[in-house]
């Protein structure tokens, strides 16, 4: 039974679900749980994470993330800070605030720069720690600063843009694996027409819903895209037509599981998309353990093909 306990600012539960707070729908229960709404019960649910001497993750939108079947045997914070406002050009952002909703504010202020992010799930905060792109565009070209909290020295840290250690789809936020949890960013903006900013931004969601299997529970790309330069040197040739940049060459993953004849391979309840191979989606009733499966099948298959270890984009809890 769900227990709830009152830890000084913030309410503490126990033996909550996790598999609502996942995209994918799969995922076993949190021995304890906190949502917190400032920085005061963050600061609140990480000393209640030290005193009881418990692992600490930080969850985000759940878009990128498989969660074990077994569930969390620690305490899972869910940062819900909902700031959104704008000073000029420059609109500070709380981590909790889905990226859906920061690309509806900037519609409504007609502040372009983000058009590329139109139809990508999860939270401002998950999209700068990982860097998140597409399209040529990535949030650190629009990063001005990042304000996060120290889970060890329980200090605010505030970083400029470089600072923030941005690379392909990392940050010093994901080096770090959960040492700072990301409070609030300023993002600086161009002004410009917001019916020009609306069409833009449902041109991506409207490529997004063709091209990716939106239709079933999954958390995104599965592997990273692959960097050219670690493509082996003699086998460059055979995937030469293929090159994108996004935002330096890379061999989109998709095409290589796609070769490597697994488009549509399933186990359990899980399936390697048939739309989008670098999808692994969920068909009803898929388990952490289904996906695992096909991960380490997908790994093994393109490795055996092209010499290339993929590596995953997701992260896995």
């Amino acid at each position: 039974m769900q227990k709830d306990t009152q830890i000084a600012t913030v309410k503490i539960l126990e033996g909550v679900p996790l598999a609502p707070y996942s995209n994918y729908r799969i995922g076993g229960p949190a021995r304890y749980f906190c949502e917190a709404s400032n920085e005061e019960e963050i600061r609140a649910g990480v000393l209640f994470a030290g005193e009881q001497n418990l692992q600490l993750f930080v969850l985000g939108g759940g878009t990128n993330l498989l969660i074990s079947d077994t569930g969390f045997d620690g305490l899972m914070l869910k940062p819900s800070l909902m700031q959104l406002e704008r000073h000029g050009n420059v609109v500070t952002v709380g981590a909790g605030v889905l990226v859906a909703d920061l690309l509806k504010f900037t519609i409504e202020h007609s502040l372009s720069g983000l058009e590329w992010a139109g139809g990508l799930p999860g939270t401002v905060g998950g999209a700068v720690r990982g860097n998140a792109g597409a399209f040529r565009g990535e949030i650190k070209d629009r990063v001005v600063s990042v304000e996060s909290f120290d889970v060890q020295t329980l200090e605010t840290i505030a970083r400029e843009n470089a600072a923030c250690q941005f690379g392909y789809r990392s940050s010093i936020f994901k080096e770090k694996n959960g040492r700072e949890i990301i409070l609030t960013t300023k993002i600086n903006m161009i002004q410009d027409e917001s019916a020009s900013i609306a069409a833009r931004i449902q041109d991506k969601i409207n490529y997004r819903l063709e091209r990716h299997p939106m239709e079933y529970p999954n958390i995104g790309s599965t592997f990273k895209n692959v960097d050219l330069k670690l493509v082996p040197v003699q086998m460059r040739d055979a995937v030469a037509k293929v090159v994108k940049v996004d935002p330096f060459p890379v061999v989109p993953t998709a095409y290589l599981i796609s070769e490597a004849g697994l488009r549509g391979t399933q186990h359990g309840g899980a399936q390697v998309s048939q739309k989008h191979p670098n999808f692994i989606v969920n068909l009803g009733g898929a388990t952490a353990v289904d996906v695992k499966f096909l991960i380490a099948v997908v790994k093994e298959r393109v490795f055996g093909k092209y010499g290339i270890a993929l590596e995953e984009e997701i992260q896995l809890v």
